[in-house]
């Protein structure tokens, strides 16, 4: 695991493996892997029925990840997602023992994130950017390497907590899942309604090498005029008030250039291209800047307007 050649050749194996599985969403996946590989989270948006479950499970498995998923519900606990103290008797003494919740994972799928409460969302947030939860006055660190990868379903707003922007900005990507084309669908009904659906996978990427991967994707180098340009398109995000009532804050420059930079190492390269950052713009982006009035009032979405700024 030390040359670029031999890590790129291993990110193709992995595609390969979740090829097995899941049919397409060829971008989805790099984008999920670059989010591990900045060592962030992520939040996915789609419809239902498009396979993000399946993605991030299989996904964990390949890098031999602990895999633990939260559905969320208007009635779900803090204390469902970290876990209690429950009372236990030995040796005809009680006490209380802490017992952890499913937030103790390596990759915690948070699906449907905004039907939780906020005060749920909390928790889970403190777990995103500390990697801690605190029960009670008790802190528990928790194992690395931890991601959490939430999933929110853009139609459906009835009882749903949309999450605040202050919080939107700890996902360091925010990545949008399409339709499969009709080559993709047919393959996908070959493969689940008249195949077993069981699939054998191998692990590709050790739990232990994922930290020395994180290290390798910070010291992909970057040109200066390129550094200088990801600046560029994050500052001009609060420049345009014809178009953006509220920019991207510095947190933004960081993980475009990180992004872009483990987008270079997934795919076997030395060095980061202008092309790095546009692609990455979007996903570091969407859930970062907030449309005016003017954008909303022509129909443009955030990636038209992210498309103008580039």
């Amino acid at each position: 695991m030390s040359s670029l050649t031999t890590i790129g050749k291993d990110f193709q194996d992995v595609f390969k493996e979740l090829g097995k599985v899941v049919v397409g969403q060829q971008e989805v996946m790099k984008q999920v892997l670059v989010a591990i590989m900045c060592n962030g989270n992520a939040l996915l948006e789609s419809v239902p029925g498009l396979a993000k479950t399946l993605t991030i499970k299989t996904l964990a498995e390949i890098m031999d990840l602990k895999f633990s998923r939260i559905q969320n519900t208007p009635d779900l606990m803090p204390s469902d997602i970290t876990g209690t103290y429950i009372i236990e008797e030995e040796d005809g003494k009680r006490k209380f023992k802490f017992q952890p919740g499913p937030i103790f994972a390596n990759i915690v799928l948070a699906d449907e994130i905004n039907r939780a409460t906020p005060k749920t969302q909390a928790a889970l947030l403190e777990a995103m950017q500390e990697k801690q939860v605190t029960v009670g006055n008790k802190t528990f660190k928790l194992e690395e390497p931890f991601f959490i990868l939430a999933t929110q379903n853009p139609i459906e707003q009835e009882g749903t907590y949309p999450l605040p922007e202050a919080q939107q900005d700890r996902f360091l990507l925010k990545i949008k899942l399409d339709y499969p084309s009709f080559e993709e669908e047919l393959e996908i009904v070959d493969r689940f309604a008249e195949g077993t659906g069981q699939f054998n996978l191998r692990a590709i990427v050790k739990k232990e090498h994922i930290a020395r991967l994180q290290t390798y994707t910070k010291q992909v180098p970057i040109a200066n005029d390129i550094k200088k340009y990801a600046v560029k398109v994050i500052t001009a995000t609060r420049q345009r008030k014809d178009l953006i009532e509220y920019g991207a804050s510095p947190r933004a420059s960081i993980a475009i250039v990180m992004a872009a930079k483990a987008k270079a190492l997934i795919e076997g390269r030395k060095f980061v291209s202008k092309e790095d950052i546009k692609e990455m713009a979007f996903p570091v982006l969407r859930h970062r800047i907030v449309l005016n009035f003017e954008a909303q009032r022509k129909n443009l979405t955030e990636d038209d307007v992210i498309k103008e700024l580039l």
